[in-house]
Order: structure tokens, then sequence, then C-alpha cells
């Protein structure tokens, strides 16, 4: 059956699967990008400026590089999720993770899973945790090599989770250790020659359903699912191995059906499912409460399809937030018929927070001066990173207008919504004879021209 999945990828080896050993110490590998994508700061008072935020980044890079050993790269890619500015509370977090027996690399992999633990408190948040561990029978070994091999076991809340995943990676880690061939190993082995990453094999092993733990069910659930073209790298390939795994072909076609009804075509439904799995998950109720609430936004149907299609994650949110996210829109200034575009041109603006909206709108007509029609027709650019990306061309935007060598402010698209290097080409390069700090501006490296 698997020569067949893997069709002109290494199908020999692979037919030969029951004599694969899967080396799940090196499956169990961290991560070595955070998975974090809140930030954390040590900043108590109002909003931070932006030099403050830099002082603090900069300060927290140059201390994960000399107390830990880091990469420059590795501690600038921390300090976007965790900075700081004394090193009183990192200190105590690396001094009780020493005690407790690790060492500096199996830190540094704790802290790149879980920057947060930096700035938070670490008597409530670690020492209890480990402490808890090793009340429940884990030896001093044992909880830094598993600890530090999946640093997730820390993030787990409530006594019986943390208990449960660490039981349930160490039971792992003795099976490769005693060779033992189960369905769980095979099928790890299978999904690795398919080329799906370790940090999302680790995923499937501590997952409640365990779909790796199958033997048919996980050989036709793969097959479907590498037969509809999933990428094996992507977290995609996964989460349809979720659904075909724990849904029955009953439901699936049941879920389909709903669809149909709801004005879908099959290969519609199928297309939309590739965009997003999870699309089969939800109940008729979910799917039809959610088509509802658009419609009563005002939405025909061929729109509501047509939102659905472009977003299906829209199917998994909540009637507060759909209703919420229009609301915000007339309650910033846009008319209903404009709040409509902003759904319809980029529907991803429903999941996007109120006041991530709010400060965006603030900043591109508040103080750069476009209009709300113009953000209405391209809304794109609410998704878009304030601090990352808006502020960097916006900045480069207002240092050509203040030294007049744009006579007016560009259309928002060309501003926002032009690829790097035309951006760079119309506004940087074509000026930096007579500007040449337009680069340094656009790199964050110089917020003004004083």
């Amino acid at each position: 059956m698997f020569s067949f999945i893997l069709n002109a990828r290494r199908s020999r080896e692979l037919h030969q699967w029951r004599n694969l050993t899967s080396p799940l110490s090196n499956l169990l590998l961290p991560q070595t990008s955070p998975p974090f994508a809140t930030s954390f700061s040590t900043a108590t008072a109002s909003d931070p400026t932006p030099e403050d935020e830099k002082k603090r980044k900069t300060f927290t890079v140059h201390y994960l590089i000399n107390s830990l050993g880091l990469t420059p790269k590795l501690a600038e890619s921390i300090s976007s999720k965790a900075s700081f500015d004394s090193k009183q509370n990192p200190d105590s977090v690396l001094k009780l993770l020493r005690s407790y027996g690790f060492a500096d690399p199996q830190i540094s992999t704790i802290i790149a899973t879980y920057p947060r633990f930096l700035v938070e408190n670490p008597e409530k948040t670690l020492r209890a945790k480990l402490h808890f561990l090793k009340l429940n029978g884990a030896s001093s070994s044992e909880i830094t090599e598993i600890v530090s091999k999946v640093p997730k076991i820390l993030g787990k809340k409530g006594h019986v989770s943390i208990t449960g995943y660490f039981d349930y990676v160490k039971e792992i880690l003795q099976d490769q250790d005693n060779v033992k061939q189960t369905n769980r190993t095979r099928n790890v082995s299978v999904l690795r020659e398919l080329g799906v990453p370790h940090k999302l094999l680790l995923n499937l092993l501590i997952s409640k359903a365990k779909p790796v733990c199958g033997k048919e069910r996980f050989e036709e659930s793969v097959e479907k699912i590498v037969a509809m073209g999933f990428d094996p790298t992507s977290k995609k390939f996964v989460n349809a191995l979720y659904v075909f795994y724990e849904l029955s072909e009953k439901t699936i076609e049941m879920k389909v059906c709903i669809y149909k009804k709801l004005g879908f075509s099959v290969d519609e439904v199928w297309s939309t499912f590739k965009k997003w799995p999870y699309l089969l998950k939800y109940s008729e109720k979910k799917i039809t409460q959610t088509f509802e609430t658009l419609r009563e936004c005002g939405l025909m149907e061929e729109e509501v399809r047509a939102v659905v299609k472009k977003y299906p994650e829209c199917v998994g949110t909540s009637e507060e937030k759909i209703v919420g996210s229009v609301e915000t829109f007339v309650e910033l200034g846009f008319t209903g018929e404009e709040a409509l575009m902003i759904i319809k041109r980029h529907p991803q603006c429903i999941g996007l927070a109120s006041d991530t909206v709010k400060s965006k709108i603030e900043f591109l007509v508040g103080k750069m001066g476009w209009g709300l029609k113009d953000v209405a027709s391209t809304p794109i650019v609410l998704g878009f990173s304030l601090e990352k990306f808006i502020l960097p061309r916006c900045n480069v935007i207002r240092a050509l207008i203040s030294k007049r060598l744009i006579g007016e402010m560009p259309a928002i698209s060309s501003a926002l919504t032009s690829p790097k290097l035309r951006f760079l080409k119309n506004f940087v390069k074509k000026h930096e004879d007579v500007l040449p700090e337009l680069i340094s501006i656009f790199n964050g490296d110089c917020v003004s021209l004083a």
C-alpha cells in the first residue's frame, strides 16, 4: 500500500518499512524557532516608544549571547518574543534551571521554545512544574533529558497534563532504547520518509487522538492525503491526517453534503478543504450558523461562499467574533458598505483583534492621512505587522515628503502592497543619492532624519 503512496519517493526502502527503526531521540529534537507569536516584555508603564522597545531588544540579545552563548540570529528571534531591560529575572530563571541540572545547551533549547519564561516569575512557572515531576518519581537525569528534548512539557497546564505528557514522551524514548517495533515507531518512520518535519511529528506523538498508533486506519488516511497532493512538510498535511483518521467515511460524506446544500460543488469543498482541512471537523449546526451570521451581516449567498473559499477558517469563528469585526469597522467610521467590502476582499480581517485593527487604522488614517475608502479598497494592509512592515515603509514615505522629494502621499497600494524590491526601487534607490539615510530608515536603524 505504501509503495503506492510514495510512488517515486524511495518506494523500495519504504516497502520494507517493517524493518525500519525510528531514531525517536532525533525525532524529538526541539523546535529551532519559537512557536509563540505573542511578544512578552517587562515594561509595566504605558505603551513603550519604538526607541524603548529597541533598547530592550538590544539588551536582551546581548544578554542571551553572553549568558548562554546563543547565536545572534537565535538571540534576535527570542528577543522579538520576549524582551527585558534588566537581568534580574532572567538570571533567576537560569539559576533555577541550572540548579535542577540543566546544562546551558539544554537551557538554550528550553528558552528558544518558550521565550516567555525569561520574563515570568520562575517560582510560579518553572519551579512548581519541575518540583512536581520530581515528587512523582522522575529522576534528575530523566527530567533534564526529557524536558530539554521536549520543552513543550513545561508549557502544559495542570499536574495531570504535565505528568501524562512527561510519561508519554518517556515511554517513547524507552521504546527506542529497547528497539520495540510498534505501530507507532513504524508509522513515524513512514512519516519521516515522506518528509514530515520533526516539530510536526512531535505534535502527532503527543496528541490525544494518537493517529500514529493505528495501522490500517493510519495507512488509509496517509494514502488519501498523499493522493490529494498535500505537502508533507506543511502543517496542513498533519491537520488532514487528523481529520481522516478521526472521522469515518460516512461522516466525511455527510459533511461534504452539508456544504453542497449551502451551494458548494464537491470540487469546491475539496479545494477549500486543502486550504484548511479542519473545514470538515465542525458540526452541521456550527457550519450553517456561520453561513447565516455572514448573511445577517449583509453578504449575499454567493458572497458568503466566496468568503468561505478565501478564508475557510471563518467556519470555526464564533458568531460574536464575526459580528464584532463588522461593528469595529463601523465604529471606526467606515460605512456599512465599506465594512462589507473589507470582509469580501480580505476576509482574514475577521480573525484580527479589535485593538489591532484600531491601532492600524489610527496610524494609516490619523497619522499618514490616507482615507477610510483607501483602506477599504486595500484591506490586505490590515493584516500586515504595524511595527515590522507598515512603519518602516511609512517612515520612508514621510522622510521623502518632509524633504519634498515627492509632492504628495502615494496611493496606499503603492506604499504598502508593492513587492519589497519594487518599493525599494521606487522610494529608496531612486532618492538615495539625495537622501542616503533612506535605507537605514527602511531597515529600522533610523526612525527619523533628526
